[in-house]
């Protein structure tokens, strides 16, 4: 007990953060799952890379984008073995991270059935079209 008391204001901490965390993904998420263009992960589909035609602000915003998906994969990981919502925060992490077979990592979670039908049912309660891939 005494190993408690000893790291109380950082187990607080990392208890509020954890709250924080879960509130912003449970209000971002649907948002962000409305937003989503129906066609985005469509084969034909080529999106326009931002700030494709300044490469200094592409780099600060690629750089700046991926260290917030590492540090929401840390804390991610961290959850999993402290109180939060791990799982979803490695998933939030994935999506800003820019790695090797991303896309096909998305595919291959999207796919999943109830996870798919799930989105799907959000979208169509906001009016917008079901994800075609």
């Amino acid at each position: 007990m005494e190993i408690w008391s000893q790291y109380l204001y950082e187990i607080q901490v990392l208890g509020f953060v954890s709250v924080v965390t879960l509130v912003l993904s449970v209000a971002l998420m649907p948002f962000l799952i409305i937003r989503l263009p129906a066609d985005f992960y469509a084969e034909r589909n080529h999106r326009r890379r931002v700030f494709q035609d300044r490469p200094f602000l592409r780099f600060v915003f690629l750089a700046v984008k991926n260290a917030l998906g590492a540090v929401l994969f840390v804390a991610g990981v961290l959850m999993l073995l402290l109180p939060g919502q791990g799982i979803l925060t490695i998933l939030a992490a994935l999506a800003l991270l820019d790695f090797p077979g991303k896309r096909k990592l998305e595919l291959r979670i999207l796919h999943i059935p109830a996870l798919l039908k799930g989105i799907n049912r959000l979208r169509r309660r906001a009016g917008r079209k079901p994800l075609s891939f």
